[in-house]
């Protein structure tokens, strides 16, 4: 969930409860200040009835409500005693609605010539109930409207304040530390945006600045370290190729030369690592692994031979993933060539391609491997001279660059496979 709509939510929850509670106060409120009125009536209506009942002893005797709004009849003094008056909701049948309809009726004791009377008065609720209605609807189109007003008002408003605050992380949702791009930052009048734009362009230019002199460095050592192993292979088979030296000696310099030489591969393979850590290859195009690996297939095709190794492809679907090429072809190089070299001779290595994965098998004498281990940098897996353990490490870290999963598990063969996001 987004900040903004977070924000609101939980607003708009605090607003509903207190708009809710004070709707529920204002709605009783008013319907006791209605019952008021009503009962103050009555009791103007009571005091009216019972004086003209003392000079008029000929309203003594009105038991029912078909001539007038009270009536009154006698009750012993015990009952008179303990009464005391009453309000109360009732329905009476009225003659003009031709129905039942809501009266509010007061019940209430009084005393003349020694006897007691209990006199009922009622007065009509039509209008009051119609009131009470009315004021009910209009307060709940109050209550939805006032609410769907503040929120969408205040989410509104919300909106236009965080836009700087989304701007700026839309900018570093699409920002690349390779590709040298600048953070344009918008002056706010909230000055915790503006800080947060000051510490990011902070936190970016030291970081560009980091990556750049890092990025220079390994240029620089690695150019430095391969000027000088160059030379001294260059040295070493030009002294091979004297005549002067014995076998022995031919021995030992070979032997220099081989250390020479896998010292050179690894200082390009480390390179090559660094370089793909860095985020150095930005060009990106639709690779189809298809074709690839045919590709690979025939410049490998003299390593398997010589090896008595055939090497069968089998695709089910088209497999296509947008990445950079030259790494599409290094990782599936280092699958590739893995499995020839480290492959029994005269077996079979079994590629599948799916629409959403890749797979190559081999036969091995050597039984399964440490699948926790076996993409760590310098991990040997076999007694091959040539092997500097990197080339796999260089195939995971090619793989998470662009969110592939390379797993390794081991059943009757050795398998390598690579799964693509759908």
């Amino acid at each position: 969930m987004k900040l903004l709509n977070y924000t609101t939510s939980y607003f708009a929850a605090i607003l509903l409860v207190l708009l809710g509670i004070w709707a529920v106060i204002f709605y009783l409120e008013m319907l006791d200040e209605i019952y008021d009125s009503l009962d103050d009536g009555l009791d103007n209506q009571k005091m009216l009835v019972i004086n003209r009942a003392k000079s008029d002893p000929e309203i003594i005797q009105r038991l029912n409500f078909e001539d007038g709004s009270y009536t009154i009849r006698p009750i012993s003094n015990k009952l008179a005693m303990n009464f005391r008056d009453s309000y109360r909701d009732t329905l009476m049948y009225m003659q003009n609605e031709k129905d039942y309809e809501p009266v509010r009726l007061l019940e209430t004791v009084f005393k003349k010539d020694d006897e007691f009377y209990k006199l009922k008065i009622i007065t009509s609720m039509v209008e009051e109930d119609d009131l009470i209605e009315d004021l009910l609807f209009s307060l709940v189109l109050l209550y939805v409207g006032l609410i769907l007003s503040i929120v969408l008002l205040n989410n509104l408003i919300l909106k236009k304040i965080w836009n700087p605050f989304y701007g700026l992380l839309q900018q570093l949702k699409n920002f690349r530390l390779e590709k040298d791009q600048k953070i344009n930052t918008v002056s706010s009048n909230i000055e915790e945006f503006n800080l947060l734009n000051t510490r990011i362009e902070q936190m970016l230019e030291k970081s560009v600045s980091s990556y750049n002199s890092q990025k220079q460095f390994i240029e620089n050592a690695a150019h430095e370290l391969q000027t000088p192993l160059a030379i001294s292979i260059n040295k070493l088979e030009l002294l091979v190729e004297n005549e002067d030296l014995n076998d022995q000696q031919i021995e030992l310099v070979a032997s220099v030369l081989n250390n020479l030489e896998g010292l050179t591969r690894m200082n390009n393979s480390l390179l090559l690592l660094s370089k793909i850590e860095n985020q150095q290859f930005p060009d990106e195009q639709e690779v189809i692994f298809n074709d690839l690996i045919e590709e690979l297939k025939r410049d490998y095709e003299d390593l398997a031979v010589h090896k008595s190794m055939e090497i069968n492809i089998e695709s089910t679907s088209v497999l296509k993933h947008t990445m950079n090429r030259g790494l599409a072809k290094i990782l599936l190089s280092n699958l590739l060539k893995n499995a020839i070299v480290h492959g029994q001779k005269e077996s079979a290595i079994e590629i599948l391609i799916s629409e959403n994965s890749f797979s190559i098998s081999n036969s091995s004498n050597q039984a399964s491997l440490d699948s926790d281990k076996i993409f760590s940098r310098f991990q040997k897996n076999s007694g091959s001279k040539n092997s500097n353990g990197i080339g796999l490490a260089i195939a995971q870290t090619i793989a998470k660059k662009y969110n592939l999963q390379l797993k390794y598990f081991y059943s009757d063969k050795h398998n390598f496979q690579l799964n693509f996001p759908k």
